[in-house]
């Protein structure tokens, strides 16, 4: 590439000017998205059970992103020899966060699904920035009008509680909820560890729902290509990442952390290996609560996961 294109313009580094998602434009009238890719955020944490924050979360991925803006031509990996989200042929957006009405779940829940089915209406893909993960319920809800969708979890917690007091869409609700929804063909949950947020008889309603449970131990026993091998072959796929997937020694800023979890390049691979197997249509990054994450490596991780994996689809096309 020539000297020229990187001298001519603004130089916009990362500490400069708004703060959308990788610095992506802003496309704040949901009637006229135009765009591959759609960044929307769910600021809402009112499902958590512990450690409130969540709900500055989008603000933080944001923040993080423009870290891996990368301007001119896309991002070249040396290991993969090739060039992602080249600028010229995928268009990303930032269409901004849904409205949260203080203590009012299900508005704030009905404002999260507009965005989304706004993003689903102009044929682009959503990517949810949580929020807690019960945000998870109105996105999954969204596709209901879509083709099926097989579901990839990969969180620490099982997140299958049905209710507890009456709670029916907190954060330990949304994949239960998933469960009851007919557009939801499978479910595979990746990650799931420890005490969690679930007890015996909740896992057993995950296996009786048809739900394909794996903890870390044993994905590193099986693999990542046996992994893959596990989930259907063609599919649809929606991902719900909860960041206490990984390890707390790589992403502290979360309200619910969970030691023996994922590092970075488990989950890369894995997604490298799933967009080959099919596609993903949707996606969301829950819990991410800077407040516990004084040095921004969670926002950090987040920020960067997606990315990648928004170059790794749009490079399988």
């Amino acid at each position: 590439m020539a000297s020229n294109e990187y001298d001519s313009g603004r130089l916009n580094l990362p500490f400069v000017g708004h703060c959308t998602f990788a610095k992506q434009p802003a496309a704040l009238d949901w009637d006229a998205i135009d765009a591959d890719v759609a960044i929307f955020g769910a600021p809402y944490d009112m499902g958590t059970q512990y450690r409130a924050g969540a709900r500055f979360g989008p603000r933080a991925i944001r923040e993080a992103s423009t870290l891996f803006s990368f301007g001119h031509s896309g991002a070249y990996d040396f290991e993969d020899d090739a060039v992602y989200l080249p600028v010229d042929k995928v268009r990303l957006v930032d269409i901004g966060d849904a409205d949260i009405i203080h203590t009012d779940t299900i508005q704030s829940h009905a404002n999260i699904e507009l965005g989304v089915r706004k993003i689903l209406a102009a044929g682009a893909l959503p990517v949810v920035l949580g929020g807690d993960h019960a945000i998870h319920i109105p996105c999954i809800k969204a596709f209901n009008d879509q083709p099926p969708v097989h579901l990839v979890h990969i969180d620490a917690h099982l997140d299958f509680v049905d209710t507890r007091h009456g709670v029916r869409y907190g954060h330990g609700n949304p994949i239960r909820r998933a469960s009851e929804m007919k557009h939801v063909s499978g479910i595979t949950q990746l990650g799931i560890r420890n005490v969690s947020s679930s007890n015996k008889s909740d896992y057993e309603a995950a296996r009786k729902a048809g739900s394909d449970i794996l903890s870390v131990r044993q994905i590193r026993e099986l693999g990542t290509a046996a992994v893959l091998e596990r989930i259907p072959a063609g599919a649809r796929y929606y991902v719900t990442l909860d960041i206490d997937a990984f390890d707390p020694s790589i992403a502290p800023g979360t309200g619910t952390p969970s030691h023996g979890g994922f590092l970075y390049y488990e989950i890369l691979e894995f997604f490298q290996g799933l967009v080959k197997r099919g596609d993903i249509v949707g996606i969301d990054v829950c819990e991410v609560a800077p407040d516990y994450d004084l040095s921004g490596t969670t926002a950090f991780l987040a920020a960067q996961l997606l990315l990648n994996v928004l170059g790794f689809i749009y490079h399988d096309e």
